[in-house]
């Protein structure tokens, strides 16, 4: 029976190095595979051309090499592109780029499909498939990095954690991915530039806390009181807002970070002035700025996009009589499905 390989991005570089060590070859040479690893984000052994062809071999033999494959690319009217990458044979996930006059955005998945069903998100109709690898949330960076260089030669300036799945609970692949995205030894890309988003599971918040993450946290909030929130996000029953808030807070005593909060705003829903001070009520708890986010229509759901007259009392509301930083959000690649919590929506192989 032959022997199943490990993949070699799995190894950390003191692993690497003692792997060199028990087959006879020189120390150095790991760093030498590192580097073709991370800095050059190599996809094949072959390709490591300052590596003699008797150790590619080897390497060969032993490991293997996991990347993801692009499967299919959409480009919207407003510059968007959204990317159908996959993982083995049949599991699908996306990554969009999104350009604006200000920014270059890598929007990326942590996870084939989810777990959690919130109601206004395509993704959440999925079953999760699949936890995605520390490479594989490296190998989206790396593709849509490269992808806003030759498309708009323009580098990619800010990564979000906000495509399909829920990153806390693929907590240790999506931190050793950032971890490679970060890295000197990797892309290098400040982990300022770094905004995870939650849907709110708060032992992992406060797992962040303690980890001292450097970079960005966003609660996907939605709702600031219990009863609106449990109906759109069934993972408010077991980690309500006042859980979060306790959680939010540890998370800023240990980090010292900004919580951002987003909001999708829904007509009739989530969008009077008394849902406003609510949210102004919880957003009291640590220092943050507001994303209120123009809802994407997806299938099957009732909901619909708040008034424009509503989002602009709602936003200046918060700003004027509250004190608040708030950002409306309009919506990108809407056209090609790539929008907020649209990623999926056309999928319908995996919906089965």
């Amino acid at each position: 029976m032959t022997e199943k390989k490990a993949d070699i991005r799995d190894l950390d570089l003191a692993q690497l190095r003692q792997w060199f060590v028990d087959h006879n070859e020189q120390k150095f040479r790991a760093n030498q595979v590192w580097e073709w690893l991370w800095k050059k984000g190599c996809h094949d052994f072959d390709e490591m051309s300052n590596i003699s062809k008797s150790t590619r071999t080897l390497l060969a033999e032993h490991f293997k090499l996991d990347t993801i494959h692009l499967s299919d690319q959409q480009i919207s009217k407003d510059k968007t592109i959204k990317c159908a990458f996959q993982s083995g044979p049949t599991q699908v996930f996306e990554g969009v780029l999104i350009p604006t006059a200000s920014r270059m955005t890598a929007c990326i998945s942590s996870q084939v499909g989810c777990s959690l069903a919130c109601k206004f998100c395509a993704t959440g109709k999925l079953k999760l498939l699949k936890n995605l690898t520390g490479g594989e949330i490296y190998d989206q960076v790396l593709y849509l990095s490269r992808l806003a260089e030759s498309e708009y030669n323009i580098p990619l300036s800010n990564i979000v954690l906000m495509g399909m799945g829920e990153p806390l609970l693929n907590y240790k692949n999506v931190l050793a991915g950032i971890e490679r995205i970060t890295s000197p030894d990797g892309l290098g890309i400040s982990p300022r530039r770094i905004t995870l988003s939650t849907a709110g599971i708060a032992k992992m918040i406060r797992k962040l806390g303690d980890d001292k993450v450097r970079f960005n946290l966003a609660l996907s909030l939605h709702a600031a009181n219990d009863e609106k929130r449990s109906k759109i996000m069934e993972i408010n029953d077991s980690n309500n807002l006042e859980t979060l808030a306790e959680a939010i807070k540890y998370f800023h005593e240990q980090t010292e970070s900004r919580i951002t909060f987003e909001y999708i705003i829904f007509k009739d829903f989530n969008d009077t002035l008394e849902d406003a001070r609510e949210l102004a009520a919880f957003a009291r708890n640590v220092p943050c700025k507001i994303n209120i986010i123009e809802y994407n229509p997806i299938d099957g759901e009732e909901f619909q996009q708040a008034d424009p007259q509503k989002v602009d009392a709602f936003s200046q509301f918060l700003e004027e009589k509250c004190n608040l930083i708030v950002n409306v959000r309009r919506s990108r690649g809407k056209d090609i499905d790539a929008a907020c919590g649209q990623l999926a929506n056309k999928n319908k192989a995996a919906l089965k």
